[in-house]
C-alpha cells in the first residue's frame, strides 16, 4: 500500500526513477534519474508504466511534472545509448506501428486525459526538450530554466517529436532556428517564442503552477475532459515517419556515433560537462 501523509498518499516506491504522489485530483510526479536526469531505458519505462497507470483513473485530473535535480529537468536522451542498440527493444515491442519509442512517449502524453504540466526549473535538452513541448503546458522559472534542441551538435535531428511539437508551437521559421542553431533558449525567450506558457521568476514558480493545478482538478466532474476532448492535440502520424527517417538516416552516419562518444569522452553526462553542453559539443575535435 502507498504511504499517507495527511491528506497526501505518496507512490514514490513503486518506480525506481519517479517519485509520484497524489493529492486529491492532481498527481505530481518528480524525475529522479541521478546524476543528470537522463532519458534512459528506465526513465522512458517508468514514465510509460504511470502515464497507462492514469490513463483510466477518472479521478485524476492533472499531472504535475518536476525534477528532484534544480539543474536539470531532463538532460536529453541517454548518450551512452549509442553503444547499446538493443536497450530498447522490450519498450519497442509495445510501440504502435508507425512511431519510435521516443515519439511513443510523446504520444502516450500528448494524449493523456488528465491536463499535463511540467513545471520547468532547470535545463531540458534534446529528448527532454520533447517531453516538455508535448505536455499540455509548461511553466519556465526565470534564470535557471533553459530549453534547446541539441542534437545538430551530434549529428542528427530531433528524432522524438521535436521537431513536429516545435513547428506546432513556435511556427517552422522558428523551429528551424531552434533545430540548427542548437542553442540553449532562456525562459524569457521561450516564453516570447511559444515554447513554454509563461516565464516567471523562479521564487514564484511554485505557487503559481500549484494554483493553476488545484483551480483544475476542482473543476466541476467533465470538465477536463469536454476541454481535452475539444481542444485535441494535432494528427502527427504522417510528421512522425518523415522524422523518424530523417533521424535514422543521419543517425547511421558515422559522424553522429563518432560526435556522441566524443561528447561522453569529454563530460557530457556529467553535471559539470551538461552546464555548457552547446560549448562542450562545439568544441569536439574535429
Amino acid at each position: 500500500m502507498p504511504a499517507r501523509y495527511g491528506s497526501e498518499i505518496c507512490m514514490h516506491h513503486d518506480y525506481a526513477t519517479l517519485r509520484v504522489s497524489r493529492e486529491g485530483g492532481i498527481v505530481r510526479v518528480t524525475l529522479d534519474n541521478p546524476p543528470v536526469n537522463v532519458l534512459d531505458v528506465a526513465l522512458m519505462t517508468d514514465l510509460r508504466r504511470l502515464l497507462l497507470a492514469l490513463r483510466d483513473d477518472d479521478s485524476a485530473r492533472v499531472i504535475v511534472f518536476d525534477s528532484a535535480d534544480p539543474d536539470f529537468f531532463i538532460a536529453h536522451v541517454d548518450m551512452s545509448l549509442v553503444d547499446a542498440p538493443d536497450a530498447f527493444d522490450g519498450l519497442a515491442a509495445e510501440v504502435p506501428a508507425g512511431i519510435n519509442v521516443f515519439q511513443a512517449l510523446g504520444e502516450l502524453l500528448r494524449h493523456q486525459p488528465q491536463v499535463t504540466i511540467v513545471k520547468l526549473a532547470g535545463l531540458a535538452r534534446g529528448g527532454g526538450a520533447e517531453f516538455v513541448a508535448a505536455a499540455d503546458m509548461a511553466f519556465a522559472a526565470i534564470g535557471p530554466a533553459g530549453i534547446g534542441q541539441i542534437e545538430a551538435l551530434m549529428g542528427i535531428v530531433p528524432g522524438g517529436g521535436g521537431t513536429q511539437y516545435l513547428a506546432g508551437r513556435i511556427g517552422r521559421n522558428r523551429a528551424l532556428e531552434a533545430v540548427l542553431s542548437a542553442d540553449l533558449y532562456d525562459a524569457q525567450t521561450a516564453e516570447r517564442y511559444g515554447w513554454v506558457n509563461r516565464a516567471l521568476p523562479a521564487d514564484q514558480l511554485d505557487d503559481v503552477v500549484d494554483r493553476l493545478a488545484r483551480n483544475i482538478a476542482a473543476l466541476p466532474a467533465g470538465v477536463v475532459a469536454a476541454a481535452k476532448h475539444a481542444i485535441v492535440p494535432d494528427d502527427l502520424a504522417e510528421g512522425y515517419r518523415r522524422e523518424h527517417d530523417a533521424w535514422a538516416g543521419q543517425f547511421s552516419r558515422p559522424a553522429a556515433a563518432r560526435l556522441i562518444r566524443a561528447g561522453l569522452a569529454h563530460g557530457a553526462q556529467t553535471r559539470d560537462g551538461e552546464r555548457e553542453l552547446e560549448d562542450l559539443l562545439r568544441g569536439l575535435p574535429g
